[in-house]
């Protein structure tokens, strides 16, 4: 056999296997025809490598706290939630209560130099167990983004939008904590579960 035609025999299979390869995955992202039947709802990642969160577990009708912020805005907190792997999740939504279009303040990341370099957030929140005397800051994954909401926009006029922070759980027995964020006066909330 020539190298030559070995080549072709060889490149030929390649092709083969990359057809292959590409017409199953074509096959497995089909919709199964069940066109009617919706995904569950999870969370979506914005145009801005963002995050933003679209259901809030545990929020009622009444927010446990309604924040007025400069510019118009409003965060109102609709729940704080303890979870089993020691996290509180403060889920609320932020609104543009005035008249005009908002830029949401660059002061509500905070002014850590590794939040700051990763864009506009709510990294500047806290949360204030006077009880123990502690403070607890919005957490941080392993390159130094902010686990809260990211890449907040500019509000028009009456637009709102769902925001979350997600801070270190302060001990079981403490149900009150303090909210802080910079620019916002201070309201204190329930912790649930």
């Amino acid at each position: 056999m020539s190298i030559r035609f070995t080549a072709k025999a060889r490149s030929g299979v390649i092709a083969l296997t990359v057809v292959a390869g590409l017409a199953l995955g074509v096959a497995g992202c089909g919709g199964g025809g069940d066109d009617d039947k919706k995904p569950e709802a999870s969370a979506s990642v914005s145009k801005g490598g963002g995050s933003k969160a679209t259901t809030q577990e545990g929020s009622s009708d009444e927010p446990l706290a309604e924040l007025k912020g400069p510019r118009g805005l409003l965060l109102q907190i609709t729940s704080a939630t303890r979870d089993s792997g020691g996290f509180v999740t403060v889920n609320g939504n932020m609104k543009n209560d005035g008249s005009g279009t908002v830029i949401i303040p660059s002061n509500l990341s905070g002014n850590e130099t590794e939040i700051i370099r990763n864009g506009s957030s709510l990294g500047g929140a806290t949360l204030v167990d006077s009880k123990g005397k502690k403070r607890y800051y919005v957490l941080r994954d392993t390159d130094g983004r902010p686990l809260t909401t990211t890449g907040l926009p500019a509000l028009k006029a009456g637009e709102s939008i769902p925001v979350f922070m997600q801070f270190p759980s302060p001990p079981a027995d403490t149900a009150e904590v303090g909210f802080q964020l910079p620019g916002f006066p201070s309201a204190t909330i329930q912790i649930s579960g």
